[in-house]
């Protein structure tokens, strides 16, 4: 097999501007086509450069970005070294800031010489942080089945609730670095200052990760020291506490040491079973936490009430260490807070259903620690019953007719109509332009946000990628700095995945989002921006991304182009719709059972026969 970067068909054809069907007929039509290196016969792989050699010899024109250039490089080596070749690609471009830990991080090997030089033109054209950055979500995207990440708004909420600015932070099971990078996205109470702790402590089994990890932290800047290794049955931390501590560990990992471990010294609070791993992660975290400080951990929801775990369970209840668990989205929040000597212990806990909304548990932490809490639950009542934390159980019962009937009116509020659209026997023939000459007309100005930006301190709002997915408000915040682009009401924003018309302006552009700003007199916003979310949902998935400049838009009057940008206003309403009551449908369907079975709901008279 060659060892030049290689491109699959839909590859080919987001260079050259065209349909795969395109690629295909050149494959028929062209002896000389280049014959795939690779893959297998239904989706076969060509040297990049044999194909770029063809597309010039032919006269086509084609668009190779730098950044796409070195990720299709990196890939030739294939998938077993691919993360390998990133780490050893974050050894390079922090080589000048701090030398590999202990001599023995991995990745820390050289890379060819014509990589290299690559990978160092990437980084000065667009600066190391930005440059590292692209080369690791590229390398997440092709191994989201492999690589677990926790969520970057779940990430971000338990570095603000363990509160370990000026301190030490550590992460046990840090992986790529989600937990420990939420530290620049997050900003201090009143987003004053940015939560930055004054070192950085990880410890991850794979090696490459971890490399990874300490590459992606040293490029910001923070004072990071990250091992690789089992920190279960090789803490590379031994008697050391940290501040704060936040771990999202591997779920149900039967092979965690139990037979090893058993008369281990951190079991403080019993023995774990076999079988709850998850417990043993809990107590590896208290160890490593300073009298007073907090740990949040994820964990699987079994986990507050499976039977094996209760004893545990209920030793952290009674010492005063365990103090809220909170339903998220697919996983619980633990919050432990290590006893101080002497200390009282609370007596109660906070229990709290979060996965409709991560809004709440900020507030109700805060009344919590204020003893002021509605969603505490006395610590006496869970020890004489099973110690079942299940968030959904522990509804506070009086309010679940209220809560249900609240639910309700919104959920047949989140109605929307879809457009009016006529069906035609045959497509409309319209002369049409692209985006990229409508740029050279002066209608639309295209503009990239800036490739750094100072994350987590200031009062700047930022709008971020997820924003734009979900049609939030901005999230993010910043400082002033130079190259910041403001956003004004009627901008079109895209980001990867989705596209929006901004209706308030006022915030800044936030990472690896494009702003596209029109001339109203002449084209309607939501007119280019219903035609750039159908060309992105038609552009096929890959190493490279699709030419946007490349969009095609029929030429229409203005009222034309309203009537159309109608129609695509009201798709995207319909989306965001759809998407809020099928969230409001799950809750509303767990309100409605936990009613009926204990008596706070009653059939309606026209429900009986």
């Amino acid at each position: 097999m060659s060892h030049d970067p290689t491109v699959n068909a839909g590859d080919i054809a987001r260079l050259a501007g065209v349909g795969r069907a395109a690629v295909s007929n050149w494959r028929r039509r062209h002896d000389d086509f280049p014959q795939p290196v690779g893959g297998t016969a239904n989706q076969p792989l060509f040297s990049l450069p044999q194909v770029e050699s063809w597309l010039r010899r032919y006269g086509k024109s084609y668009q190779v970005s730098l950044g796409d250039r070195v990720w299709q490089r990196l890939k030739a080596a294939g998938d077993l070294r691919l993360g390998e070749l990133v780490a050893q690609a974050g050894a390079l471009l922090t080589a000048g800031r701090r030398p590999p830990l202990d001599g023995q991080e991995a990745g820390s090997g050289p890379l060819d010489g014509e990589l290299a030089g690559l990978i160092a033109e990437l980084a000065e054209r667009y600066e190391p942080l930005t440059a590292y950055e692209f080369l690791c979500e590229r390398y997440l995207e092709a191994h989201s089945r492999q690589l677990s990440v926790t969520r970057d708004d779940v990430a971000e909420l338990m570095v603000r609730l363990v509160r370990a600015e000026g301190g030490t932070l550590l992460d046990p099971a840090c992986g790529v670095g989600t937990l420990l990078l939420a530290l620049g996205r997050t900003p201090g109470p009143g987003g004053d200052a940015p939560r930055r702790p004054a070192r950085v402590l990880g410890q991850e089994l794979s090696a490459t990760s971890a490399a990874i990890a300490a590459a992606r932290l040293r490029l910001r800047g923070l004072d990071a020291e990250i091992v690789a290794g089992d920190a279960m049955r090789a803490d590379a931390f031994p008697g050391q506490r940290a501040d704060a501590v936040v771990c999202d560990p591997p779920f149900n990992e039967r092979a965690w040491g139990y037979e090893e471990l058993t008369g281990d010294p951190r079991w403080e609070y019993g023995l774990p079973p076999r079988g709850e791993p998850e417990l043993a992660w809990v107590q590896h975290c208290l160890t490593h936490v300073r009298p007073g400080g907090l740990v949040a951990i994820l964990m699987p929801p079994a986990a507050a009430s499976r039977k094996a775990g209760r004893r545990i369970r209920a030793n952290l209840l009674r010492a005063g260490a365990l103090r809220a668990v909170v339903a998220l989205p697919g996983a619980d929040l633990w919050l432990l807070r290590r006893p101080r000597p002497g200390e009282r212990p609370p007596s109660e806990v906070l229990i709290l259903d979060a996965t409709a909304d991560l809004g709440l548990v900020e507030p109700a932490w805060q009344s919590y620690l204020e003893e002021r809490s509605e969603q505490s639950v006395r610590i006496i009542d869970l020890l004489a019953d099973e110690v079942d934390m299940t968030p959904a159980r522990h509804q506070r019962r009086d309010d679940v007719g209220r809560a249900f009937a609240e639910v309700r009116d919104r959920f047949l509020a989140a109605t929307a109509v879809p457009p009016d659209l006529k069906v035609l026997e045959q497509p409309l023939d319209q002369p049409a332009i692209t985006l990229g000459d409508l740029i050279k007309e002066g209608l639309v100005t295209m503009i990239q946000a800036p490739p750094k930006m100072v994350a987590g301190g200031g009062d700047v709002p930022v709008l971020t990628a997820d924003d734009v997915l979900s049609g939030a408000p901005p999230s993010g915040f910043t400082s002033l700095q130079k190259g910041l682009v403001t956003i004004r009401p009627g901008d079109v924003v895209a980001s990867y995945s989705s596209v929006r018309v901004i209706a308030d302006g006022g915030a800044v552009l936030g990472p690896h989002l494009t702003l596209y700003r029109v001339d109203a007199r002449r084209l309607d916003p939501d007119f280019l921006a219903g035609y750039l979310r159908a060309a992105g949902g038609r552009a096929t998935t890959g190493s490279s991304r699709f030419d946007v400049r490349r969009t095609r838009l029929p030429r229409l009057p203005l009222k034309e182009q309203k009537a159309y940008g109608e129609a695509f206003r009201q798709l995207a309403v319909l989306e965001d719709t759809i998407r809020e009551a099928s969230a409001l449908g799950h809750t509303l369907i767990r309100l409605a059972l936990d009613g009926l079975a204990e008596g706070h709901l009653h059939p309606a008279p026209g429900l009986t026969s």
